[in-house]
């Protein structure tokens, strides 16, 4: 057992017995010395949940292996439910339906404790009724929080909660979903503060920590219980953190900060020594966050790195604005993988049209944002009437009404809905309560009003709403209106999306899309030799990163990233000097997150088949993988198709007939790194069997190849 088994089945123990001295708890477990003074440390001293007298522990923690279910609406019904009676059903859905995919594979996750600071002396005060009932709306407040960023609550700690993001529901910004959570968490337990400080005069807090790493995930239940398995200690790090914490403060540790920086404000508490840990390690105030920023706006105030190559692209999206300028209302979408670089290439025509004295609007759909009702079309229409930040309700009411009625005096007896659609309504004119249906409507019909340029003061509309592929559905709906409103207007707008991203209003005459290409091998060397310097001793390192990343100028940009922060680059942007090796260069955190995740997306059999692609090598032939896989013929060309199509794996020409190659390394390698050992040495044992049976006639040849893979199927 790792420790998390050996602390909640120590738990359960003393729960069970509640007095129980040391040596016996280390004889039912099967621990002594430094393990057992582990597992009573963590006990008394972390969480909290017993105390020692004299050499025998004594329980005053809450029940170990579940919640307390939050109560009915009318107090009643207190008791104990499963994990699954508790979960959202959209969230236990997606879980379910990723199950067989995620028996048995490594995860990059980010793992969050949170319990109550000084648990058993605050039960004390409160006494076991009112406890209990604390501990219900505690726990009711954590579930709502990790659901709301799609976390699941993998286990319960007596007085808190273990909960993970990233696995099973797959996030590429696993870590800044727990971030999320976590500041939600202690924003909505102010409620439950004043209400213990009021009727009992105690002080109610809680503590986060988080961590970010590997774990192996094992089956999922029908009742939505998970089987995690630490490795690395990612979840030990994680719960000494919380253990650290101050009350109401939360903990990160560097392998999380180096996912979220740049999102949020975090303070560098020093290193600290973590126990089962033989180097200090630095850890992390989490401080309040940017909600709304993304990716790119955290390279851009970073620094961006050379525009290259694109000329043709921003030729493209200049000709569709002069046709929209001249009457001819424009769509126009930029698609292409992750890291490609849709979002420069559309600021920096932006740019240009902001230089020109164009009005912009933007908003942005956000991974996380799904759950929050037409996100990026508030951010669009808040720039339209000029709402930032810094307005109260009053001020943001008067923009929108006076800007909509110049706009149509009719529009008067639409304010109260557009107020409630903006979270400003006014508490004296508060909207009528017509169908959600009608309000949408009127809704709609000022969107079109607005996107036919109507409005004479802010003249003609460019406007970028950004990934699409997060949209919320009220968000589509929006915009499926919204192109239908732009034929023949003298509007455009710019949107951009990964290549899953499918829509009807896509069949438009006035829709064009730009296929973003990759950068040629001879853009990235432009791009990688800019950024990182004339100096002599890195001049053959873009050649590496380029066969590394397949060009990608994300994947790029973050392979630099790495390498200075491991040490093996100093100095800064365009002044690197190479101090180490860099000829084996590791997948940085960031660039694993975004192929797993989209690795994740697939259907069990195509995701099955991408790792099964993985053991064989770069390059694979059909045959042999029809040989080697449980796919039906048709299951296999169905599943080989929808690869193709994701861009996946690219289709060539080779001595056995059809055959394939991943399009980069780096895909391979996540797809193969995600299996088991136990199911790798199985599929390379099938597939040094099905290359012996496929090649009779020139084992010779062959002999090499088959070889490894019995050498890796170790035997």
């Amino acid at each position: 057992m790792n420790f998390v088994d050996q602390l909640n089945a120590a738990k359960a123990v003393l729960q069970e017995q509640t007095r129980l001295s040391v040596r016996a708890l280390g004889r039912q477990l099967q621990l002594d010395g430094d393990d057992l003074d582990e597992i009573v440390e963590e006990l008394v001293d972390a969480q909290q949940v017993a105390r020692l007298d004299g050499k025998v522990l004594v329980w005053g923690g809450a029940p170990s292996n579940e919640a307390p279910s939050p109560p009915t609406p009318s107090g009643e019904g207190l008791g104990v439910r499963g994990i699954k009676d508790y979960t959202p059903k959209h969230l236990a859905d997606k879980i379910l339906a990723s199950r067989s995919a995620m028996e048995g594979e490594k995860k990059q996750v980010t793992v969050l404790f949170c319990d109550v600071a000084g648990s058993m002396d605050l039960a004390e005060a409160l006494g076991p009724e009112a406890w209990h009932q604390t501990l219900n709306q505690f726990f009711e407040v954590l579930t709502s929080a990790i659901h709301e960023f799609e976390g699941t609550v993998n286990q319960y700690t007596g007085d808190g909660i273990m909960a993970l993001f990233g696995a099973p529901i797959a996030a590429e910004d696993h870590a800044r979903r727990a971030c999320m959570a976590a500041l939600a968490i202690q924003e909505k337990l102010a409620a439950l503060r004043n209400k213990v400080e009021t009727e009992h005069g105690e002080q109610f807090a809680a503590r986060i920590g988080i961590n970010s790493g590997e774990v192996v995930v094992g089956k999922i239940g029908d009742d939505l219980r998970m089987d995690y398995t630490a490795q690395g200690q990612v979840v030990g790090i994680a719960a000494r953190l919380e253990a650290l914490a101050s009350a109401n403060g939360i903990l990160l540790s560097a392998y999380t900060a180096n996912h979220v920086s740049g999102y949020f404000d975090l303070a560098s508490q020093g290193e600290k020594n973590i126990k089962g840990l033989k180097q200090p390690l630095e850890v992390f105030q989490l401080g309040s966050s940017q909600t709304e920023t993304t990716r790119f706006d955290v390279s851009r105030r970073q620094g961006l790195t050379k525009f290259i190559g694109r000329e043709a692209d921003m030729a493209t999206l200049q000709a569709a604005l002069a046709q929209a300028q001249a009457g001819n209302g424009q769509v126009v979408g930029v698609v292409a993988e992750a890291g490609t670089g849709k979002s420069r290439l559309c600021y920096e025509f932006l740019e240009t049209c902001r230089a020109q004295g164009m009005n912009v609007i933007e908003g942005h759909a956000l991974s996380h944002g799904r759950n929050i009702p037409f996100l990026p079309m508030l951010q669009v229409f808040k720039a339209y009437y000029g709402i930032t930040e810094e307005d109260d309700d009053r001020t943001a009411r008067e923009k929108v009404a006076g800007r909509l009625i110049m706009l149509d005096a009719k529009f008067k007896d639409f304010l109260p809905v557009q107020f409630e659609f903006f979270g400003i309504a006014d508490p004296d004119s508060p909207p009528l309560q017509i169908a959600p249906e009608a309000k949408q409507r009127q809704l709609i019909n000022v969107l079109r009003q607005i996107v036919q340029g109507a409005d004479p003061n802010i003249g003609n509309i460019i406007a970028y709403i950004e990934d699409l592929h997060w949209l919320d559905d009220g968000s589509e709906v929006f915009l499926e209106e919204w192109v239908d409103a732009l034929a023949g207007t003298n509007s455009f707008l710019l949107v951009n999306f990964r290549p899953e991203y499918r829509a009807e209003w896509m069949q438009k005459t006035y829709y064009r899309q730009i296929p973003l290409a990759p950068l040629s091998a001879e853009e990235v060397q432009e791009m990688l030799v800019a950024l990182l310097g004339p100096e002599p001793s890195v001049s053959g390192l873009a050649d590496i990163i380029f066969k590394r990343t397949g060009g990608n100028p994300f994947f790029c940009e973050e392979v630099v990233k790495s390498l200075q922060e491991s040490g093996v680059l100093e100095g800064q942007a365009g002044q690197y000097v190479l101090t180490g090796k860099a000829t084996e260069l590791d997948i940085p955190a960031s660039v694993h997150a975004v192929l797993a995740a989209r690795i994740d997306r697939l259907s069990d059999d195509e995701k099955g088949l991408l790792q099964t692609a993985a053991i064989i090598g770069r390059v694979f032939s059909h045959v042999l993988l029809a040989e080697v896989s449980d796919l039906t013929d048709a299951e296999l060309d169905r599943s080989l198709a929808a690869l193709k199509a994701g861009e996946f794996i690219f289709q060539r020409s080779h001595g056995l007939g059809e055959a394939y190659i991943f399009k980069h390394g780096l895909t391979q390698e996540v797809a193969l790194g995600s299996q088991l050992s136990d199911k790798l040495k199985a599929t390379h044992a099938r597939v040094a069997q099905a290359l012996e049976g496929l090649n009779q006639d020139k084992l010779d040849e062959t002999a090499p190849l088959i070889a490894h893979h019995w050498e890796q199927a170790g035997e």
